[in-house]
């Protein structure tokens, strides 16, 4: 989920004693990738059991809800600040397939930000109800298939990028795995009408945390290519930023 880009200046700190022609490159994790790093981590520790029966149904759907709100606020970033532009008439197809992807993914983000909310409001309400607790959103998932598909599609244009490291095979292997995770914990998660019971709690489970997983692998392998002399220069021009 964390495969755009930064600004070139943005994460890299100081540099000194650096010519402004340098040729040297630094790789730093894209500030994106904290928040989905983070929101994983919270959706692998709510997926857990034993951490469902130490933290309780009402702290078990707040950490889902710290969650949801790391994942939109890391897509939101990787949106509207790493650089990308909407779609225009003359936008190459990788470039057009990133944007849309990012877009489909925030969307995304926001579904699971409204099932995490009424999860947590219904468990404070009834935090002794049987089965109480969000379940992975159906068409938040929806988004995130649709969302990594788009992000292969560009991969395979990776050289025409306007960031060639936007998208990685690595990343967006990863995220699809992680999205197709994310699918199969919500189909697991739908409620059998005859008896009131999930189909599989155990797939419901083994899913959002196999996907939060691959989330987070994917966010701490994130990187950008930061070149020291480009960052340098700018400095010189920007001391304020």
């Amino acid at each position: 989920m964390s495969d755009g880009a930064s600004r070139p200046w943005e994460g890299a700190g100081t540099v000194s004693n650096a010519s402004s022609t340098a040729p040297a490159r630094v790789r730093r994790l894209r500030r994106e990738a904290w928040g989905f790093a983070i929101g994983s981590l919270c959706f692998l520790a709510g997926a857990l059991p034993f951490y469902a029966d130490w933290a309780g149904a009402v702290w078990t759907n707040v950490t889902f809800f710290v969650g949801s709100i790391f994942f939109t606020a890391a897509a939101l970033i990787q949106l509207l600040l790493s650089g990308r532009r909407p779609p225009r008439q003359h936008t190459n197809r990788p470039d057009r397939a990133d944007w849309w992807s990012a877009a489909i993914q925030f969307a995304g983000t926001l579904a699971f930000n409204v099932s995490t909310a009424v999860a947590l409001i219904a468990a404070i309400a009834r935090p002794d109800m049987v089965g109480a607790g969000w379940r992975p959103d159906f068409w938040g998932s929806i988004a995130f298939l649709v969302s990594s598909f788009l992000a292969i599609e560009a991969t395979r244009g990776r050289e025409r990028l306007w960031d060639r490291d936007a998208r990685t095979w690595h990343g967006t292997g990863l995220n699809m795995l992680g999205s197709v995770a994310f699918m199969v914990s919500a189909i697991a998660a739908f409620v059998v009408p005859a008896t009131g019971d999930l189909v599989s709690v155990q797939w419901t489970n083994t899913g959002t945390a196999v996907g939060a997983v691959c989330f987070f692998t994917a966010a701490v392998l994130s990187r950008r290519t930061i070149h020291r002399g480009a960052l340098l220069r700018r400095l010189r021009r920007h001391p304020a930023t």
